[in-house]
């Protein structure tokens, strides 16, 4: 009985990791879209952003079935914690399309300033959701307590953008439209970098069992 659940939780652990792939692949796009100026690379990720959501569905039922089975107790952290972590990942490919459909706005127009910000931001979120989903196939907890401080420069990017492109706002109205769709692009990077320390503090539940959201033990 405990063997053919461990090979399905092994089954439900792949479709999670075939999520994430596809995940970091739509922002990926979104961002390379955005730099490169690419309508069709823009329209693409909305397109893809169904193949997240179907997993997303396929391994809640998963999950749903697995937890019928009455696991035991680590084992029913794990298929807790991936079901919540699929959300995340939702999420996460939820922002790379707000990211490709304000690209195909700002392709409209000439560019507002050379995009170094917001690659920056990509990677620095692309980077703690690679390492965050690294420390939960390897259960690896002070690896996903080291995700959690890297926030921090994230949110430090965006806010600085944030404040130079309202300041590109007041010295010239029309400019307007371009900077609010790129302070929406920054707030979506900044929100997957959110999500990526959502999933290290589920690896950290995961790994210890204990929960460290909301102000909890994160050092």
């Amino acid at each position: 009985m405990q063997r053919h659940l461990d090979q399905e939780i092994a089954t439900l652990k792949d479709k999670l990791l075939t999520m994430a792939s596809n995940a970091e692949t739509l922002v990926i796009n979104a961002v390379k879209a955005l730099v490169d100026h690419s309508d069709d690379l823009a329209r693409s990720v909305q397109e893809k952003d169904n193949i997240v959501d179907e997993l997303e569905v396929e391994i809640d039922e998963m999950a749903i079935h697995l937890l019928s089975k009455a696991p035991l107790a680590s084992d029913l952290r794990f298929i807790v914690v991936a079901s919540k972590i699929a959300q995340n990942l939702e999420r996460v490919a939820d922002e790379a399309t707000t990211v490709a459909r304000r690209t195909l706005e700002l392709n409209q127009e000439p560019q507002l300033k050379p995009y170094i910000d917001i690659p920056r931001m990509a990677q620095l979120a692309l980077d703690m959701l690679k390492v965050a989903l690294d420390a939960f196939v390897n259960r690896e907890s002070e690896k996903a307590r080291a995700v959690i401080p890297r926030d921090k420069e994230v949110d430090g990017i965006h806010k600085q953008l944030q404040r130079e492109l309202a300041s590109f706002m007041v010295e010239n109205p029309k400019n307007i439209g371009r900077c609010l769709n790129l302070m929406v692009v920054s707030k979506a990077l900044e929100r997957i970098a959110d999500h990526a320390t959502n999933i290290a503090e589920e690896v950290v539940y995961l790994c210890e069992a204990e929960d460290i959201r909301h102000g909890g033990k994160k050092q």
